[in-house]
């Protein structure tokens, strides 16, 4: 198994269930893209560990019982470099919803640690869970 392969099953291991060994896999400089987060008022990129243990403290907070499950992680050619695909489930206690996703996760790996993660999900899915408006769409009550 490459590092960046291992590295991605731990990232998804740890970051809820053990956060604090988490933060261990992680750069200093770590750059997370979330290329469709400001939809839901998020940032499009998380640059540094401060910024990264910021937004993760918060997803930690406003969701419940997260857990991922089905990953299936694929290295590449490249042992810096894998690729996920995982569903996720969560409750979110504002709203009393249960939030379902399907995240598609790239990893690249330098010096054992995750120095980028590139992670696309369904923004809809958060904001109906969330009850949270989408930039650019009007909004409405969700039933």
């Amino acid at each position: 198994m490459s590092i960046a392969a291992e590295l991605l099953q731990l990232h998804l291991r740890w970051l809820v269930d053990d956060n604090r060994q988490w933060q261990e896999l992680i750069a200093d400089d770590i750059v997370w893209d979330l290329p469709y987060a400001p939809s839901l008022g998020h940032p499009l990129r998380l640059e540094g560990r401060e910024a990264v243990l910021g937004h993760v403290a918060w997803f930690i907070g406003a969701v419940k019982d997260f857990r991922f499950f089905d990953a299936v992680v694929t290295a590449t050619a490249d042992p810096h470099h894998a690729v996920a695909r995982v569903r996720a489930e969560g409750l979110i206690p504002s709203t009393g919803r249960t939030y379902r996703q399907e995240y598609v996760v790239f990893l690249t790996a330098r010096d054992g640690h995750i120095s980028h993660l590139r992670e696309y999900f369904d923004p809809v899915q958060a904001a109906l869970a969330l009850d949270a408006p989408i930039a650019g769409v009007p909004s409405r009550s969700i039933g």
